[in-house]
């Protein structure tokens, strides 16, 4: 008994250390969360778009699609980090996805786009999980691979939309989502480096938020098969 209650004794630090570091993230978490309803309302009340200013209103506040999006963003901010590039990396991802948002407008159909996204949130989350640092060139591959997944998915359900208005709304419109987008993965760096103190792609509190990102992959790709039995049943 007096060992066993020694080694537990022995271990609280460590879940001290845990508890402590899963407290910082989701406090940063938190605060992120917290800025959605300034992207949550049309800047324009729903009112008609019909020049590059109201586009580009509409771009900066217009909701970011599902956690999924949100997330994985955000995460591209952290990894960013261990390419000695942070502010710069970001950038191969939001290219990516604002040509595949282009692609997807224009009626160009990306094959299972879905699918894609929920790979990505696999891919990336569990390499920054396993505390791995990829190589610049193939960290900024897996941007520009999954950004042009992420962007057929946006042009689908949210560029189409402008574009039935006009050129230059969609122009401001994806100018406007580009620089929110950029914003929220350099300021997720931000957050990483002055709370986390996550300097080393080793370190626990990074390794914890791929490991989230990879669950929410886990979490909607058994939501997919879910779905897919349940209409093969007719039950859907």
């Amino acid at each position: 008994m007096v060992k066993a209650i020694g080694s537990i004794a022995s271990a609280l630090p460590i879940f001290t250390f845990l508890g402590t570091q899963m407290k910082k993230i989701i406090s940063s978490l938190t605060a992120l969360t917290l800025a959605g309803p300034a992207f949550a309302h049309h800047p324009l009340a729903g009112a008609p778009m019909e020049t590059f200013t109201q586009g580009l209103l509409s771009g900066v506040g217009h909701p970011i699609l599902g956690f999924d999006h949100l997330f994985f963003i955000a995460l591209i901010g952290i990894s960013a980090i261990y390419t000695g590039h942070r502010m710069l990396a970001p950038l191969a991802f939001i290219t990516a996805m604002l040509l595949g948002t282009l692609a997807s407008s224009f009626g160009l159909v990306i094959p299972a786009t879905e699918s894609m996204i929920v790979i990505s949130l696999l891919l990336l989350g569990g390499i920054v999980a396993t505390g791995r640092k990829l190589s610049n060139l193939n960290t900024l591959s897996l941007y520009a691979i999954t950004g042009i997944f992420h962007g057929s998915a946006f042009g689908a359900s949210i560029a189409g939309q402008e574009i039935t208005i006009g050129s230059l709304v969609l122009i401001g419109y994806l100018f406007g989502l580009g620089i929110a987008q950029y914003l929220i993965s350099i300021g997720t760096g931000f957050v990483a480096i002055k709370s986390w103190k996550a300097t080393e792609a080793s370190a626990i509190p990074t390794r914890m938020s791929g490991a989230f990102v990879a669950g929410m992959g886990v979490f909607l790709a058994l939501e997919g098969i879910e779905g897919a039995i349940f209409s093969s049943l007719g039950l859907n």
